[in-house]
């Protein structure tokens, strides 16, 4: 079965620890929901000691997929994003991992997460996963055209990210 590799670095201006505390904060939660989400949603953050699972679900309208896939889904879309943050290392690089599932399409996004100080004193952030739609036939070309949407919401968990640390040094 074939894949769609994503990888994406956001660079954030602090360092790894004020940015999982961002990350792992309810009300930055909430604003990167709510920001990316098109209908109702809802996103909770559990946080046990160093780790932390986080798990929103949003919902689409059915026109971020290319008109051709539309049928496969209803009037709207829920996506649900399960992000799992384990305990920072020695070096203060923590890892994760994510799984974005989409309600409705046979397409999935499981991948690793990684949050590492960078030479500058602020650090990145790096998604890496696999887009699959299990489509016979199809599933290439689903995941290709669904790469587009998954790429945007990553970037604007970036912009929003900014934002947030501008506004709470």
């Amino acid at each position: 079965m074939s894949s769609v590799r994503v990888t994406a670095d956001m660079h954030y201006p602090a360092d790894p620890g004020s940015v999982f505390t961002m990350l792992t904060d309810q009300a930055f939660q909430e604003r990167k929901t709510g920001q990316i989400s098109k209908g109702p949603w809802d996103v909770r953050v559990h946080r046990e000691g160093d780790s932390a699972v986080i798990v929103s679900r949003r919902t689409l309208p059915p026109d971020v997929i290319p008109e051709a896939f539309r049928g496969m889904v209803g009037s709207s879309i829920t996506v649900t994003q399960t992000e799992k943050w384990g305990p920072a290392g020695p070096d203060g690089i923590r890892n994760g991992s994510i799984d974005v599932e989409i309600g409705g399409a046979p397409v999935r996004l499981t991948g690793q997460l990684t949050l590492g100080p960078t030479a500058d004193g602020g650090c990145t952030e790096r998604v890496e996963g696999d887009l699959k739609a299990k489509v016979p036939l199809f599933g290439g070309k689903i995941e290709k055209a669904a790469e587009p949407a998954v790429r945007a919401a990553i970037d604007a968990e970036g912009r929003i990210g900014l934002a947030w640390l501008a506004e709470h040094p």
